[in-house]
């Protein structure tokens, strides 16, 4: 019987690498991610909340209730496909390990995740946000040496959480600086989230690999399953400075508190995020838009490394300090609205995440929405030891 990989699998396999990439957001929004993933100090989404709770004040009061009945995005990495190809074909020991053995040291993700929620930007300068989050995120690393990672590195979860939001603005606020006199408004906004996941983490030996290459979905259930949940408060502010000419704007968010420091892959430990906006106002173009975000300022994110043990115990992978690098942090990006009205909406976006470019689109016409975005993560304890391309397409169902 040839060994299937199922899509309970991918959903399972999800977070495979041996030093992984840091997760700063729980959920990773196509229009974003193609925008170099900055949005701290721009928003302007019900899904900006996983950036900036303040972000939600963005969203037009012209939309009325916003409702996305179903944001659904999935994204892969390059060469997804001919993996999983050939180690469906895998059919002995030798075969499986040729595979490994083939990709050894690459990096493989499939992410599913749907984001439900409804947003209303009311005359009083209150916004408010309701979402529900479903993932799974899947990462393979095979090995050819067999070695503390095995053959097969699987670091998986299963995770989805409640979001409540709310963003007030006050206008009129002025404040000397430099010797002159600001003007603007500021915005507060507060997301409390509970996060409810099931982690999966191990390095497949060979003979696990064989053994249950007909059930590897209910070993890795068996044998490895970690459950967690944890409630968590983010805060930020937006400080939008009165020029009609560029519309700066400065974000500062502060995430993750409370008990989401889980002790297994998809922690959430507290981080801190600045950005800087400008979205000219300019005759030839619906809208432009451009942002600096520079994430997790202290560097509290870690990476999973493995504490190798014999005997299977849940601590055989342990958080670890990353190396601090400028541009792992960075976050920049640029959007061109091209045409925005009832009917139909265009927009092309661009940026730099992590060191490398990020290219995409969103479109809706009439309540379907269709979204294209490609970045490359950052996998490891350091920028450029281990990089994977990926795309995401998103559809969605709303208005």
């Amino acid at each position: 019987m040839k060994k299937i990989l199922p899509l309970s699998l991918i959903a399972l396999s999800s977070l495979l690498y041996a030093d992984m990439s840091t997760q700063e957001f729980l959920y990773k929004d196509p229009r974003i991610m193609s925008m170099g993933g900055a949005n701290t100090a721009i928003g302007g989404y019900s899904s900006s909340i996983f950036s900036n709770p303040a972000g939600i004040i963005k969203i037009k009061k012209s939309h009325g209730i916003e409702a996305e009945i179903l944001g659904l995005s999935v994204s892969g990495s390059k060469d997804i496909k001919n993996f999983t190809d050939d180690l469906n074909n895998a059919d002995t020991t030798d075969e499986i390990l040729a595979v490994t053995n083939k990709y050894s040291g690459e990096a493989f993700n499939v992410n599913v995740s749907n984001y439900t929620s409804f947003s209303f930007h009311a005359q009083n300068d209150i916004a408010y946000s309701f979402g529900i989050l479903a993932a799974s995120d899947v990462n393979f690393i095979p090995h050819n040496n067999g070695g503390a990672n095995g053959i097969l590195e699987t670091h998986s979860r299963l995770y989805g959480g409640l979001f409540l939001a709310s963003a007030k603005k006050y206008n009129g606020i002025n404040s000397d600086f430099l010797g002159g006199t600001l003007n603007g408004a500021v915005t507060i906004g507060v997301t409390v989230k509970y996060i409810k996941q099931k982690s999966y983490e191990a390095g497949l030996d060979t003979g696990e690999v064989t053994q249950h290459k007909d059930d590897i979905v209910q070993y890795l259930q068996d044998t490895y399953e970690v459950d967690n949940s944890g409630f968590g408060v983010d805060v930020g502010a937006l400080y939008e400075f009165s020029n009609k000419t560029w519309n700066p704007a400065l974000g500062l968010s502060v995430m993750n508190i409370g008990n989401m420091t889980f002790d297994a892959y998809g922690s959430q430990p507290l981080s801190v995020n600045i950005g800087a906006s400008i979205s000219p106002e300019i005759s030839w173009s619906n809208s432009l838009k451009f942002d600096v975000d520079y994430v997790d300022i202290f560097n509290s994110q870690q990476a999973r490394v493995r504490n190798y043990n014999p005997y299977r115990s849940q601590d055989q992978y342990d958080n670890a300090d990353i190396g601090y690098d400028v541009m792992n942090h960075l976050r920049a990006g640029a959007s061109l609205g091209l045409l925005d009205n009832s009917w139909f909406m265009a927009t092309l976006n661009a940026g730099l995440y992590k060191g490398a470019y990020t290219a995409g689109f969103d479109m809706q016409l009439a309540i379907l929405k269709l979204q294209f975005a490609t970045y490359q993560e950052q996998l490891g304890s350091e920028l450029g030891q281990l990089e994977d391309r990926r795309y995401v397409v998103g559809l969605g169902i709303g208005w």
